[in-house]
């Protein structure tokens, strides 16, 4: 997958039917479970555990964990509760990262309450599928306690083994489920959109995994607004199964698409939004303000365009203002990662932010993004979208005031 830096280079029956996706707005749910779980080792000041609501997310069900701090929320208007933090294996695993230390790191995340862990059949050409696949066997946590999603569209050289063909989606998730040694995912994604294979193909054979067992639910990613709405109108047409969320690159210098198109598909039609990249890289933590780090994403084999990315005009006035967020950071008493990250989760519509680290401190860090997120009320919000000079604007609105 190519990130852009700002990113720009580039359970239950396994049958479901179009009426599973209900559009009517959910009662807002409350929660009443309190957690004696000691706090993630960050640096950040508690906050009280009353707070399950959380800043433009009042139209959504939202609750603490039972035995943790983690918060959860609906994937989408679907019925599927997913941690607010995911755990991603872009890079790290079956790459950057050991499988002892990968072992290490969803041992942490799960403990926490992660129930999200994201792959897919293209990462380290398979490598990240057969890791997860093996640390979760030798784990042996009850399948249902969480939730594996994969995403299909490069498997192989052959022209055959690419692209969102029928004949790929479902040869392609069997592929996926080997590798990951389980008899299902949760969620199937199209990890981009496919011009030469016809939407209706497409849903249809998603519609068919999921009627076979194989999936859950399907959704998409790195797909338009346009795209998205097609193909959950030919799911209505034809009684299939539409997408249940928009997998979608999000952080400071990333943010018309999460925060200007999707939360208009998540009132329309219950599309939900998992974000990745919150870091943009390594860029928000600044590591690289001084330099490319040896160790670091940049400094990587196959990563050169993120190297001259941080090199560029643009790259450097990126950075100009990382350092003035890190002002901000330090008022807060957090940490720079932990912000971006609470940053990302107020997003309207936005279930679950994907985490993408190399160990347990990392991890540990951004898990205390949870505790920064009450934080951030309206006047904070609208003093880093004066310093980051980018909030997206939307023309309708506007239009109609």
């Amino acid at each position: 997958m190519q990130v852009s830096i700002a990113c720009n280079v580039g359970g239950g029956s396994g049958s479901a039917g179009a009426g599973e996706y209900p559009l009517k707005e959910r009662r807002a749910a409350v929660s009443t479970n309190t957690s004696n779980a000691p706090a993630c080792q960050s640096k950040v000041r508690a906050e009280p555990t009353s707070r399950n609501t959380l800043l433009g997310h009042a139209h959504m069900k939202e609750a603490l964990g039972r035995h943790s701090n983690m918060k959860y929320r609906n994937l989408g208007k679907s019925g599927l509760r997913v941690s607010c933090l995911g755990l991603g294996t872009w890079v790290t695993f079956g790459s950057q990262i050991c499988d002892e230390m990968a072992e290490s790191v969803m041992t942490v995340a799960y403990d926490s309450g992660v129930n999200l862990f994201d792959t897919a059949e293209v990462y380290a050409s398979g490598r990240a599928e057969t890791t997860l696949g093996n640390i979760l066997k030798k784990k042996g946590w009850r399948r249902s306690s969480y939730v594996v999603t994969t995403k299909i569209y490069w498997g192989g050289q052959a022209e055959t083994e690419r692209g969102l063909s029928r004949k790929h989606i479902i040869e392609g998730l069997r592929g996926s489920l080997s590798r990951l040694q389980l008899d299902y995912v949760d969620i199937v994604f199209a990890n981009r959109s496919d011009i030469n294979a016809p939407m209706e193909e497409i849903v249809r054979a998603m519609t068919f995994v999921i009627d076979q067992g194989m999936a859950m639910y399907w959704g998409t990613s790195r797909w338009n607004a346009v795209e998205i709405m097609e193909a959950y109108s030919i799911a209505r047409q034809f009684n299939l199964v539409p997408p249940v969320c928009e997998q979608a690159e999000y952080h400071y210098f990333q943010r018309d698409k999460v925060e200007l198109h999707l939360p208009e598909l998540y009132h329309k039609i219950g599309v939900g939004a998992v974000t990745w990249s919150p870091l943009a890289c390594g860029l928000l933590t600044g590591k690289y303000n001084e330099g490319v780090p040896e160790s670091s994403r940049a400094a990587m084999k196959g990563h050169a365009w993120l190297k001259e990315r941080l090199c560029s005009d643009e790259g450097k006035k990126q950075l100009r203002k990382i350092k003035e967020l890190h002002l901000l950071a330090d008022r807060l008493n957090c940490t720079p990662a932990q912000l971006a990250i609470a940053w990302c989760l107020r997003s309207e519509g936005v279930s679950s932010v994907l985490l993408g680290v190399s160990n347990t401190e990392q991890l540990l860090e951004n898990l205390g993004s949870l505790r920064v997120l009450s934080q951030l009320n309206p006047p904070l919000i609208a003093e880093m979208d004066v310093l980051l000079g980018n909030k997206p604007r939307n023309a309708k609105k506007e239009a109609k005031s």
